[in-house]
């Protein structure tokens, strides 16, 4: 017997000021069975740093051929291919084949690793954009996990504030690329 998808919801009011977007958000958000609840919470906050009407999640973890969140627009054009984790290059271009822009954001404590073996490969990837969460970042944000989630958000010189009952978080990435 399979193990099926954990479903989350979440309800976000969103002020991003950096690029003047402003919404309240009702997201579902399906957690593999073999995705961590870091990566879940990251997958998070990549949407809400991303946030904008065409973006959704893809099917990630389960379907290569999908970015784990992507932005098309009405000719299924992909603007955004937003991945997550330490990918190897050959996932990298793809994306940057198929869409305008790229984003990778990476977590974890062997993420230095990661890119001091990638880093000089990646740099002929022109539309691709990496940065880094810190490993407390993504400790605090498994914290704020549950079902039911319920979030306010501020973004202003790209620093984001993320606020769950009386908890307040400031999440910052490193620009890698």
């Amino acid at each position: 017997m399979a193990l099926k998808a954990t479903i989350y919801k979440a309800n976000i009011e969103l002020a991003d000021m950096d690029r003047n977007y402003y919404d309240s958000l009702q997201l579902t958000i399906a957690q593999h069975p073999s995705e961590t609840p870091q990566r879940l919470m990251v997958r998070l906050i990549a949407y809400i740093l991303n946030a904008h009407e065409d973006l959704q999640f893809g099917k990630g973890v389960s379907d290569e051929d999908e970015a784990a969140i992507w932005q098309k627009n009405y000719s299924d054009e992909i603007n955004l291919w937003i991945e997550l984790g330490q990918l190897d290059e050959k996932r990298l271009k793809k994306a940057c084949n198929q869409a305008k822009a790229v984003k990778l954001y990476c977590y974890s404590s062997s993420a230095n690793t990661w890119w001091s073996q990638i880093e000089n490969n990646l740099k002929k990837f022109e539309r691709l954009s990496v940065e880094q969460f810190e490993s407390s970042t993504c400790d605090a944000l498994v914290k704020l996990l549950s079902r039911n989630m319920e979030f306010q958000c501020s973004i202003q010189d790209g620093q984001l504030w993320l606020t769950s009952g009386e908890e307040t978080l400031l999440i910052e990435t490193i620009k890698l690329k």
